[in-house]
Order: C-alpha cells, then sequence, then structure tokens
C-alpha cells in the first residue's frame, strides 16, 4: 500500500453526532479510494489492521467494509483479501418507484415503521447521490417495511438538507414533513409531484449485517439483496435510497421497454 494512503488510513476515527461509527470508517475509506490513495484493483489492509490503525473495534470495521462492498468499491476474494474494484460504480433510477410500491401487493398490507429522522453529516457513499460535499449536512429517513406483520425490508433514504432549486420552493430547503406512515420518495411525490427523474436503480447481494439483522429479525450472515436508487431533479444528483430485502419478500418484478 502506498505511504500515503497508509498515513491517511492510519488516523484514529470519530463518529459524528447521530451517526454510528461504522460510517465513519465507511467515509474514510471510501475517501481513499475515490481520491486515487487506494487504486483500482489494490489490495486493501486487514480488518485488524484497520481497526488498529483507527482506534476502533473489528466488528465496526467488518461492517464498514460489507457496506464497502454493497455499494461495489471493494470485492472480497475468499481466502486472499478485500480488493478496491476494479470499476467504480456510477451515480446516477430508470424507474422511480417508492419501496412502498416496489414491495407491496394487492391483497396485502404493508406498513412502513420509521427508526428514525435525523440530519446528520453525508458520507461519502451519501454526498454525491444528493449532491453536496461529503460532510455537509442531509437528512436521513431510516425504516423498516413490514408486510402482512413480517418486517421484510430495511431502508434508509437520503436528501440534501440545503437550499435546492425545485420550482416555487428555489433557494429554500425542503421541508418535507414525516407523518411516519410513508417513505421519503413517497412524501417528495406527494409535495413536489412525480419526480420526473431520469434515476438508477443498482441491484446487488450481500449479507445483512449484525444491526440490521436485528431490524429484520435475521441472523447477521443471512443473505439480502440489496436496491440502490439514485433520483436526479432538473439533471442534479437529488435523492439516494438503500433497501436491503430478506428472502422471505418474495420475487421481484422489474419493468422493461424495448427501445426501437
Amino acid at each position: 500500500m502506498h505511504q500515503d494512503a497508509a498515513r491517511f488510513l492510519s488516523q484514529p476515527v470519530a463518529a459524528q453526532p447521530g451517526s454510528p461509527l461504522r460510517v465513519a470508517v465507511y467515509s474514510r475509506i471510501a475517501e481513499a479510494i475515490r481520491n486515487g490513495l487506494l487504486t483500482p484493483g489494490s489490495m486493501i489492509p486487514t480488518e485488524t489492521e484497520l481497526g488498529t490503525d483507527m482506534k476502533v473495534s473489528r466488528t465496526v470495521v467488518r461492517e464498514a467494509l460489507m457496506l464497502l462492498e454493497e455499494d461495489g468499491l471493494i470485492r472480497a476474494r475468499r481466502g486472499v483479501g478485500r480488493f478496491v474494484s476494479d470499476t467504480l460504480p456510477r451515480i446516477g433510477i430508470e424507474r422511480i418507484r417508492p419501496f412502498e410500491e416496489v414491495l407491496g401487493s394487492p391483497g396485502q398490507q404493508l406498513e412502513v415503521k420509521r427508526i428514525q429522522v435525523v440530519r446528520q453529516p453525508a458520507s461519502e457513499f451519501a454526498a454525491p447521490g444528493v449532491g453536496v460535499e461529503p460532510g455537509t449536512d442531509c437528512w436521513l429517513w431510516e425504516s423498516v417495511l413490514i408486510r402482512d406483520g413480517e418486517a421484510i425490508a430495511h431502508l434508509q433514504e437520503n436528501i440534501s438538507a440545503q437550499p435546492v432549486s425545485l420550482g416555487k420552493n428555489a433557494g429554500a430547503p425542503l421541508d418535507i414533513k414525516d407523518d411516519g406512515g410513508a417513505t421519503l420518495l413517497a412524501a417528495l411525490n406527494n409535495q413536489l409531484g412525480r419526480l420526473p427523474g431520469p434515476g438508477e436503480c443498482q441491484i446487488s447481494l450481500s449479507q445483512v449485517g449484525p444491526s440490521r439483522a436485528k431490524l429484520l429479525d435475521l441472523r447477521p450472515s443471512d443473505p439480502v439483496l440489496v436496491l440502490t436508487q439514485y433520483v436526479r431533479y432538473g439533471n442534479q444528483p437529488f435523492y439516494l435510497a438503500k433497501c436491503l430485502i430478506a428472502a422471505r419478500a418474495g420475487h421481484l418484478s422489474v419493468m422493461q421497454s424495448l427501445q426501437s
């Protein structure tokens, strides 16, 4: 590993108010990847080495690395180690739908259980998705989606807490009312009209991890489908969501169209 990268990663990290320590570790490693200190294809330090350098536990490092793998920034090679991805994920939702619509179905009741709504500094992952610099305040809406009494998905949604240019609200922060019964994207659609996009939805597979396993009544090693949804408004990054879907949710349909 390059000396500059080693120095950058060896500085202790501290959690921001209202933000878990794993997010700070995630942001430190993601920043090293995005600014080229950790180059594509290069091997990253072990969990033990990162934990020792950053003065955090291996559990915190492991959760941060799982998030980095979910987001396509790193990849794991069994028995070898973890490496920076050869191609970093694009920020870019072909089909923009609130997740209660994505996971709902006729005859089944879908409940949105709000875990928290918090204003916090944007991580390296969230910042480009909502059009701000890392560390700039953004809103996080965290929810669990429950269908017929079973928790089937964990959802984190982000938008900027800074002034935005949206029609008559130009130059003012968005004031989105949380009634506790809808996702952030549904609330945005209700207030602004259905968002025109464009957007992108990236699909990957991961393990749920310790903290979210408790919310979904799963084991930390259980697999989940990860849907990462980006939405642009007025051609600017605007909204970012990550939804972890348990296997008990059943099948998902993807709508396609033929281009002539």
